[in-house]
């Protein structure tokens, strides 16, 4: 009887395997850094939205970030709650509501990037390191 085969498929080498599980990594240390500043995850890339460009509607916020509508709605309403943002009607058409940042969500732009950025810079600094590791043994004879 022949024994079975291996598969050629090896979940440590497979590119999307990795790229998922560093966004997870990601996501966890900005998690806790947005947190002492009491500010959850989910609304985060809809701050970095919105201080981008504000005024948006609900529609538009997820198509720009290719969620789906109820996500959004789910939490904007939380982000609503936590004094981020507030809902106002455009002057131009009767029938959108714009959403726009509060001053507390304002406020916090510089702190909260400041912690996004930290972590990029935290993960560049440990990529760099293992690479030149990398690098100095692949190099040795």
């Amino acid at each position: 009887m022949d024994a079975p085969q291996k598969p050629s498929f090896e979940r440590q080498e497979s590119l999307g395997y990795l790229v998922n599980r560093l966004a997870r990594l990601f996501s966890r240390a900005l998690e806790k850094r947005l947190a002492a500043h009491g500010v959850a995850l989910g609304p985060f890339p809809i701050l970095l939205l919105l201080w981008e460009q504000e005024g948006l509607t609900q529609t538009e916020i997820a198509r720009r970030l290719d969620f789906e509508q109820p996500t959004i709605s789910n939490t904007l309403k939380r982000m609503e709650r936590d004094g981020l943002i507030e809902f106002a009607p455009d002057p131009t058409s009767r029938k959108r509501i714009l959403v726009r940042l509060t001053e507390k969500a304002k406020a916090l732009r510089l702190a909260l990037t400041g912690e996004a950025e930290a972590v990029n810079q935290a993960a560049s600094a440990k990529m760099s390191t293992r690479k030149s590791a990398s690098s100095s043994i692949c190099s040795q004879p």
